[in-house]
Formats: structure tokens, sequence, C-alpha cells
């Protein structure tokens, strides 16, 4: 059996960092910022709270297994280790549709966002030239990428700190719309049930933190480096979330009209200026891409890690000899993307079918991660990393996947019926 070539290892500290932030993005919580509002009572900068320690656990389960196990695989790498090989191809399966869908989902965004602006752009040609444009800065190297991705970072955090400064600005000098404490107790008295309902919601935002693994084979500095950018990254991510979030509250009445979708914007071009609420909205148009460009770079580097285990076709596990990216991989991958963004285009109701499945393969996985750290640490546990913070993880990603719409649960169970017989098929031809 020939050896198969390995990643190069260029990335850095801040690089990680920065792929990490790029698929969440820095502004996130601007589309849903309405719908968290409604149902939390005016409590979302407590919703964003509660969400980042949720997902937190994850993420230190996250940077737990990425110092031990120091692989491209990611979860699939990690519950293979600490769950067997069965467990480990579902792990690696599931978190691939997450990978599949949430790309899908922000080049489609792009692509509406560049059809709005430009009525003549069919949203599946702006779709298709943003899928082809991101995939070939992947194939040309994950430094380029890397400083791509930065540069369009820098420009979300400039915006989010002119929010920031503007807001507070108009707070000073012409005080809030609603009580100072509101966005963390609500405005007419806390309700639990309706902060955590909030929260099942919320956590979406975060989805992509966990990418980061995925280049721990590329990483320059020892393993832990990729768990500390991990635990940075979400930690960072929910700090401006909590913040953005607590001063548009204050900005926002206490009942805003128009659709949840644009409450943030209306906020903006009434309390700040439009010049904000376009800028804003621009991003807003331009950075899906880029986040889904760090997505496609991930999965590429899952599907690399499973070929190369033959837990998928071997040939899927090429690096190309200059740039060293798993050019087939990415390849598979853009194309898949392709297909499920250019048939969502199509349809009206595409975009709300795609947004109300995409969170299904990482919550599971997430699930199987953090029982794969009980199972690696099996008879030498600490208590608190490898017992408590695992099991209290995976309790909280049942709760939230036993709140996804049944939609999102079919797709999820017919994806995992597909893995299983492409597992067996996949046994099957290992063993013969």
């Amino acid at each position: 059996m020939s050896e198969i070539p390995t990643l190069k290892r260029t990335l850095t500290l801040r690089d990680l960092i920065v792929y990490g932030l790029l698929f969440i993005g820095p502004l996130a919580p601007v589309g849903v910022f309405g719908v968290l509002d409604g149902r939390s009572g005016g409590a979302v900068a407590l919703v964003y709270l509660i969400a980042t320690i949720a997902m937190g656990l994850t993420a230190y389960s996250y940077a737990t297994m990425s110092t031990e196990i120091p692989k491209a695989g990611s979860v699939f790498s990690y519950a293979t280790a600490g769950l067997g090989k069965t467990a480990g191809f579902f792990a690696g399966w599931l978190v691939l549709l997450d990978y599949l869908l949430i790309p899908s989902v922000a080049y489609l965004f792009t692509g509406i966002a560049t059809n709005a602006l430009v009525p003549e752009i069919p949203i599946w040609l702006a779709t298709g030239v943003a899928i082809l444009l991101t995939t070939t800065v992947n194939l040309l190297g994950v430094r380029l990428a890397a400083v791509v991705g930065f540069i369009v970072l820098v420009v979300e955090i400039v915006l989010l700190a002119v929010f920031v400064v503007a807001a507070l600005a108009v707070l000073i000098s012409e005080g809030a719309q609603r009580p100072w404490l509101s966005p963390f107790t609500g405005v007419s008295g806390f309700d639990l049930t309706a902060v955590v309902g909030a929260v099942s919601v919320a956590v979406l935002s975060y989805l992509g933190f966990d990418a980061i693994a995925s280049f721990a084979e590329e990483n320059v500095g020892p393993s832990r480096i990729v768990g500390r950018a991990t635990l940075f990254c979400l930690v960072l991510a929910g700090g401006l979330f909590v913040l953005q979030t607590y001063l548009g509250a204050l900005l926002t009445p206490v009942d805003p009209s128009g659709p949840d979708g644009q409450v943030f914007y209306e906020m903006l071009r009434s309390s700040i200026g439009p010049w904000l609420a376009v800028m804003i909205t621009t991003v807003k148009a331009i950075g899906p891409a880029f986040s889904a460009m760090v997505a496609q770079a991930a999965v590429g580097r899952l599907i690399y890690s499973m070929a190369r285990e033959s837990r998928l076709p071997r040939q899927l596990a090429s690096i190309d000899s200059r740039t060293k990216t798993p050019w087939t991989a990415i390849l598979v991958s853009a194309v898949l993307t392709l297909v499920i963004a250019v048939w969502a285009a199509g349809r009206d109701d595409g975009l709300d079918i795609l947004v109300s499945i995409v969170d299904v393969g990482a919550l599971a996985a997430f699930t199987l991660l953090h029982l794969s750290v009980i199972g690696y640490f099996r008879g030498r546990y600490k208590v608190f990393a490898h017992l408590v913070v695992p099991t209290v993880g995976a309790a909280v990603m049942i709760a939230v996947l036993a709140l996804s719409s049944t939609t999102a649960l079919i797709v999820g169970a017919i994806w995992l019926a597909i893995g299983i017989v492409v597992n067996v098929a996949g046994s099957r031809a290992r063993v013969s």
C-alpha cells in the first residue's frame, strides 16, 4: 500500500483563530436578533451568555481531544480513538452533513444578497461564482486562504467596532429604549422557559468554531495550540455576541415593527443612521462566502482524513505536491456544495429548507465527541475535564437536538441510513 502524502504545517495560532471566527462570523447574531429578542422576552443578551457557556462545554471537549489526538479528522479521529472505528465513522459522517450544509447556506446568502443588489444577476449564477472563487483560493493553499480570511475578518471586526462606538454615543446622548438591565432580565419579567427555548436557537450562531480542529495537522506549534485556539475563538465570539445584542436591545423599541429578520437593521437605520445599516448589509452579503471558504477547507480535511483511514475511498486522500492541499477532497466537497446550493437557489423555499436542517449533523456529532472523551480517558479520569464536562455537554447537545425541526430529524435519519450503507459497503471492501 503506497504511503499517503501528509499536509504541510503552515498555520499559526492567529491563523487558527481567524479561521474559527470567520466560519462563525462576528456579526452572526444580526440575522436572528429579532427572533431571539421576541422569544426570550427581551433577554437576548442573557440568551447568548448562556449559549456561550453551553457551547463552551463542547469547545472544552474539543480542546481536550485535540491535544491528545492532533489529527485532521477532528471529531472523526476523536470518536475513533474513544469509542471505536464504527462510532468514529458515524461521527465523521454526521459532521460531514453539517460541513456540506453550512457552506451551502452561506453561499446561498451571498447569491441572494448579490441578486438584491444587482437583480440582473440570477441567484444561482452568483452562488455558483462564489463557490468557484473560494474553491480556487482553497486549492491554491491554506496560507493564501488564511491571508484572505484575515482581511475579511478585520473588515467585519472594524465594522462591529464602529457599531459599538456609535451605539454607545447614542445611548449616552439620547438614552436607552429599554431598562438598562432588561437585555439580561427581560423587559416584562424573567421567563426561564422562554430563555431556554431561545438558547436552543442561539447555539446555531456558534456552529463552525469546531472547524479549527480540522487543521490540526497544519498547525506549526504544539498540539495544545489547537485546543487553545478553539477555546479562545468560542469565548471571543461569545463576548462579541453578548456585547452587540446587549447594545442592540437597548436601542430597539420594546415592540419593534417589521419582520424578525429585519429588526437589527431597522434599529441601525432609526437609531444610528442608514449608512451603518448599508455597510453591515453589504458585509453580511460578502462575508458568508468567506465563511463558506473555511467550511469547504474543513470538510476537505475531514474527507481526506476519513479516506486516509480507508473509511471513504482512498482516492480522496490525494495531496497536491506543490500546495500540500487535499485537492481531491476539496473538489468533491465543492461539487456537492454546488449541487446543494444551486438546487436551493432555484426554489422559493430553498433557503428555508437548508436553514431548518443545518444543525442536526453537528449536534449529533458533538454528542459523540463528548462521549468519546469519556471513552478515551476511561480508567484515568480527571473528574471535571473527563467526566463532568462531557456528561453535561452531551446532555445539552441532546436537549438541543430534541428541539430541532421534524424536517431536520428526518433528513438526519436519512443521512444516517446512507452512512450505514456506506459503512457496510466499505467494511466488505476492506475484508475482500
